[in-house]
């Protein structure tokens, strides 16, 4: 309460943290309008059959839409084309010697790579809006597992405009998470994100209820605050190398001799994996949309096999097969983004160059394979703690649930939203404590 006191004392603070929750609410508000030409009817009936429309590609997207895809709002592609666009520039970083040169010019070079990062985001909109329009008007079964027409004219105008107005939604939702990155508080794109997933999370607790009784609940509850507590302790772990400067003398002063140190974290990439790998495992339900498809529900063709084959192999929390790949995405975008963002190379040389040394190892290439070998040993742990937490309580849970009912999907991605929400939370708690000591404040962090 002290902490919260503070907080309200300082307008500076107050007006950012204000702002922010109004571009949220917002944000939120846009989730609710339905785009142009799709039935109010056909929404009310996805509403009444929620428990038989939470698996499968709709349950993942939906949830990053933060229910917007459930109705086809202008908002319901969400952030994630430019999660998607973000995780290509990245990529395309390492191979392109001109983004590489941007990388290096500091906040001037990063406004270019932002630029381009949102001219790629509008075209993946394109793609995901067109993918999603004509996978909802072709076979709305295999997306949102009933047999629902969120179009009831199915013309080429209405489809149009359609696809126009989710494109213009998430450039809308682009532009409102810079707001909150310039003038609010936190990453805009991940509170964005956060918002998304956690106003899911009441519902969730309504179908275990309804599904299990209070004690699953009381269960479910207990389980969330272990994960929150596992999530904080990891995410504030650190690996100090300890780092000494020789000392030098310049006329008649002396300068360096100090001792200091490199703070690595055991999970330097946050939560990033997990939304980049989240990202990335919706690709395939868009690449298979195009493949032709039955008019006999009692007889597929080798088009509609693929399409199922993913849809029950690779979105369902409780199967191996998303297990293997969404936990190897993870692993794998933990060792991406620590390598792009620790440079051992860059950092012995720019202590070589301070004249800093780690003691006991010599400056130079000695240097740069001991940070290199830190580096790996430690984000290891901290890319398979992420992956046990986006994994292991989704396909519990999902496990418990079903009970022969079906409805085990209802939790399915727990374990992504949970991270999401308590990872954003700390970053954004750091930015408000930093914020705090500056005033002479004491934060939430102590």
């Amino acid at each position: 309460m002290k902490t919260l006191r503070n907080i309200l004392q300082t307008s500076e603070l107050r007006n950012k943290i204000l702002f922010t929750l109004f571009v949220v609410i917002v944000y939120r508000l846009g989730v609710q309008i339905p785009a142009p030409g799709v039935s109010l009817d056909a929404i009310e009936a996805l509403r009444a059959q929620a428990e038989e429309t939470t698996g499968g590609i709709f349950g993942y997207l939906n949830m990053f839409s933060g229910g917007g895809l459930r109705q086809l709002s202008l908002f319901s592609l969400g952030v994630l084309p430019y999660i998607t666009a973000s995780i290509i520039i990245q990529i395309l970083t390492v191979a392109i010697p001109k983004l590489e040169q941007w990388q290096s010019q500091g906040a001037v070079g990063q406004r270019k790579i932002n630029q381009w990062t949102r001219y790629v985001a509008i075209v993946l909109a394109i793609v995901q809006a067109t993918g999603i329009v004509f996978m909802i008007g072709r076979n709305p079964t295999a997306f949102f597992g009933v047999d629902v027409g969120l179009f009831p004219v199915w013309t080429f105008g209405r489809v149009v405009l359609a696809v126009t107005c989710m494109v213009v939604g998430t450039a809308v939702v682009m532009w409102l998470g810079e707001l909150i990155t310039q003038k609010g508080i936190g990453n805009g794109m991940s509170l964005i994100i956060m918002a998304s997933v956690v106003s899911g999370m009441p519902e969730l607790g309504i179908r275990i209820h309804a599904v299990r009784g209070w004690l699953w609940v009381a269960f479910a509850f207990v389980l969330l605050a272990g994960l929150v507590a596992g999530i904080v302790f990891v995410e504030q772990g650190q690996r100090r190398i300890p780092v000494n400067f020789a000392k030098r003398v310049v006329g008649r002063r002396q300068y360096g001799g100090n001792n200091t140190y490199i703070p690595l974290k055991v999970n330097q990439a946050g939560v990033i994996p997990v939304i980049f790998a989240s990202s990335l495992l919706q690709l395939p339900s868009f690449i298979v949309n195009v493949l032709p498809t039955s008019n006999d529900a009692t007889n597929p063709n080798w088009g509609d096999d693929i399409r199922n084959f993913i849809q029950n192999n690779l979105y369902q929390p409780d199967n191996l097969g998303y297990v293997v790949v969404f936990g190897a995405l993870i692993v794998g975008f933990a060792y991406f983004y620590n390598a792009v963002a620790f440079d051992p190379a860059r950092r012995a040389d720019e202590l070589r160059k301070s004249g800093g040394f780690i003691p006991g190892i010599r400056p130079g290439p000695q240097t740069e394979r001991h940070l290199s070998k830190i580096l790996n040993r430690i984000t290891l742990p901290g890319a398979v703690f992420l992956a046990v937490v986006a994994l292991i309580p989704s396909a519990a849970l999902a496990r418990l649930l079903s009970g022969g009912s079906g409805q085990g999907q209802a939790v399915g991605f727990s374990g992504v939203s949970i991270l999401i929400a308590a990872g954003v939370s700390l970053e954004t708690m750091k930015q408000i404590n930093s914020q705090l000591m500056a005033k002479n404040y004491d934060g939430f962090l102590k």
